[in-house]
């Protein structure tokens, strides 16, 4: 239940602060006096716009903070753990600050949130229903809404979706695989010609660096032949060569013995520079006879290095692994195309199969639907009718329709509220003043399966009198006895059901209008009602009329 409201610096209010009971609360006043304010500042905990222009004083920031008790709501403590919120066992705190410049802030347990947040917590915690709600009536969701909630179809509907969602993804994948398989069918013929070539081409990895690198040596081979000849010169052939000038130090040394120590080893060095050097000269000489001068290898290779270079270009990519892939992936796709008529056939019995068990569950929720359906329209009839609705005629249509998220029906509320007159939406079929007695018979109906712990009804019983507003009041205590009922009215017949009393009224001082409320005591809640009914507190007769009025409530 709404335990405490706090509100400041918010439009006319300066600051008020309210506690809320158990029950029935009732809040009254003058129109102008500042209910809708009060309202608004509740709004704005259910993610309603903030308005700088409802910031009273410019200089600090505006504050409406609400305490539930949540005790008997383990949902809310689920939430709170989920998203990181501090958590108190027995109540949760809202808070929206918006500070003169716009900004504005929420809270949950003094834990910053998102706008968004709040809100999902908000509407888990109170309902305002206001005159200006009762188009909802006529709304298609708000019609399953009701039905489901009777229906107590929570559970079921989790499972449908989990299944109906289960099944779009296998349906999706069905259709992108369809149109996968065609596309790649009006390509197959190019995709074949391209794959033909690629395997005609038949690139390896590595093997453009290593042609390049056997061009790069064949068209400079006259400079490498000048090359090896010199090296080969230099180390054995020409008369004074490396080798033979080895041998006339061996022979000087030879002589030098006497000086030479024998741990120097001059000859096995000398020795092994000439091995060392003989081997050289035979490797330059095998590369030298390897490399023969053939132009018709140079202009292969060449030929070879262009089709390649053409064909990375056709396909955009940079390098031979690259086209390799593209290779692999055309094969692959070919491939995928001749077993197209399998994988569809798998797909179309997957999505055959999810829609199977989506269409189980839908149908478990239809059957659940119709009877809530039934005993709904019974119900709401046995309650308007009490409420100036005598010849009420409710039909709660469900019809099949195409599966969707919400299961396979339409719902429409139908009614008649004359004689002889058919049955049509509710729209077409009602005025002002029975759509909100039909919507506060509803909220009656759904009352304790809307597992909320608060309900604000903002002058729903607008447009009625004497008995009507009597039975009103009576439907509202009777709510009452399962939730939190706060009800705003101008009605003394339903103001005296409350068991506590609230008024707002206007007070000036030397410099501004304020709006205050006052819990009534007793004997104000008497005037009170005097002055609602006859506009004097002191009338005797309505005083009279107003004591019997609480007295017939059980309220004085």
């Amino acid at each position: 239940m709404l335990e405490t409201l706090h509100i400041s610096n918010y439009a006319l209010i300066d600051t008020v602060d309210i506690r809320f009971y158990e029950g029935f609360d009732i809040i009254t006043g003058e129109t102008g006096a500042g209910k809708s304010i009060i309202l608004g500042a509740l709004s704005l905990l259910l993610g309603g716009r903030a308005d700088t222009k409802a910031v009273r004083q410019s200089d600090r920031k505006s504050v409406i903070e609400a305490v539930f008790m949540v005790a008997d709501y383990p949902s809310i403590k689920d939430f709170c753990e989920a998203n990181d919120i501090d958590w108190d066992d027995t109540r949760c705190i809202l808070r929206r600050e918006i500070s003169p410049n716009g900004r504005s802030r929420a809270f949950i347990n003094d834990t910053p949130v998102p706008l968004a947040r709040l809100q999902e917590v908000a509407l888990q915690l109170v309902d305002i229903h206001s005159q200006h709600q009762n188009q909802l009536l006529s709304q298609p969701e708000f019609q399953l809404k009701v039905i489901d909630t009777l229906a107590a179809n929570d559970k079921l509907m989790r499972d449908y979706s989990v299944k109906f969602n289960s099944f779009r993804e296998t349906l999706r994948k069905l259709k992108i695989a369809r149109q996968h398989f065609a596309k790649t069918r009006d390509d197959e013929e190019y995709m074949r010609y391209q794959l033909d070539q690629l395997d005609q081409l038949n690139p390896q990895p590595g093997e453009v660096e290593e042609l390049e690198r056997d061009r790069d040596v064949l068209s400079n081979l006259t400079d490498i032949k000048s090359n090896l000849y010199t090296a080969l010169q230099a180390l054995t052939d020409a008369p004074s060569n490396m080798l033979s000038l080895l041998e006339e130090v061996t022979e000087a040394c030879t002589e030098l013995e006497p000086v030479i120590q024998e741990s120097d080893n001059i000859p096995s060095r000398l020795e092994t520079l000439s091995i060392e050097i003989s081997d050289i000269s035979q490797t330059l000489s095998a590369i030298d006879q390897e490399l023969a001068a053939d132009p018709r290898e140079l202009d292969a290779m060449e030929e070879r290095l262009q089709a390649l270079y053409a064909m990375m270009e056709k396909h955009k990519v940079g390098t031979v692994e690259e086209l390799i892939a593209v290779r692999e992936k055309l094969r692959s796709r070919l491939n995928r195309l001749e077993n197209a008529d399998e994988t569809l056939a798998e797909l179309e019995k997957e999505t055959r199969r999810a829609l199977a068990l989506a269409k189980e569950t839908a149908g478990e929720i239809t059957e659940r639907r119709k009877k809530a359906a039934q005993e709904f329209a019974g119900k709401l009839k046995e309650l308007a009718v009490p409420l100036g609705m005598k010849n009420l005629c409710c039909e709660i249509k469900v019809d099949p329709t195409e599966i969707s998220a919400t299961g396979m029906d339409r719902i429409e509320f139908t009614f008649a509220f004359n004689k002889n007159q058919p049955l049509m939406p509710v729209g077409g079929a009602a005025s002002g003043g029975e759509i909100s007695r039909l919507m506060l018979c509803i909220k009656a109906i759904i009352a304790e399966k809307m597992k909320l712990p608060s309900i604000i009804f903002d002058e729903v019983d607008t447009g009625v009198s004497g008995d009507v507003a009597n039975r009103i009041g009576e439907m509202m205590a009777q709510i009452g006895r399962s939730i939190q009922v706060i009800a705003i009215t101008h009605l003394p017949q339903v103001a005296a059901k409350g068991a506590h009393h609230f008024k707002v009224y206007k007070e000036d001082d030397d410099n501004a209008t304020h709006t205050r409320i006052n819990e009534l005591t007793p004997q104000a809640r008497v005037g009170e009602l005097a002055l609602m009914l006859s506009g004097n507190p002191d009338d005797k007769a309505a005083r009279a009329n107003a004591e019997s009025l609480l007295a017939a409530a059980g309220n004085i």
